[in-house]
């Protein structure tokens, strides 16, 4: 599981980050950048949404939700983020194509998004 300090929870952090307006697309996964940090010393916190539109399962929704979250925890542990750490927040938003994909293909979209997003 991601540890507490990479959470992103509140509702206004959330507001924040889309209004920030810098996003990148790739597999159904859709990725939202912050703000970029002043400090380095700062961690960059995470969220993790699929809507009810994209499936009315919740055990399907939270299944992705899962394999956003452990993607990130292991590219997170094996220090491969890319330049992702430069921004306050992120928010991953899975989408209805990324419903029947594997945790081989979502990590590598995972990867693929952290690596493609605009500083």
């Amino acid at each position: 599981m991601l540890p507490e300090q990479y959470r992103l929870k509140k509702k206004s952090a959330f507001t924040a980050t889309y209004k920030v307006k810098n996003s990148t697309h790739k597999g159904g996964v859709t990725l939202f950048a912050g703000l970029k940090k002043k400090d380095t010393d700062t961690l960059t916190r995470v969220g993790f949404v699929v809507s009810k539109k994209t499936h009315k399962r919740a055990v399907k929704r939270n299944r992705l939700k899962r394999l956003m979250r452990e993607s990130y925890r292991l590219l997170l542990k094996e220090n491969d983020l890319g330049n992702s750490q430069q921004f306050m927040s992120l928010i991953f938003v899975g989408g209805e194509n990324a419903l029947g994909k594997n945790f081989a293909e979502m990590k590598k979209i995972i990867k693929t998004l952290l690596e493609g997003i605009k500083c």
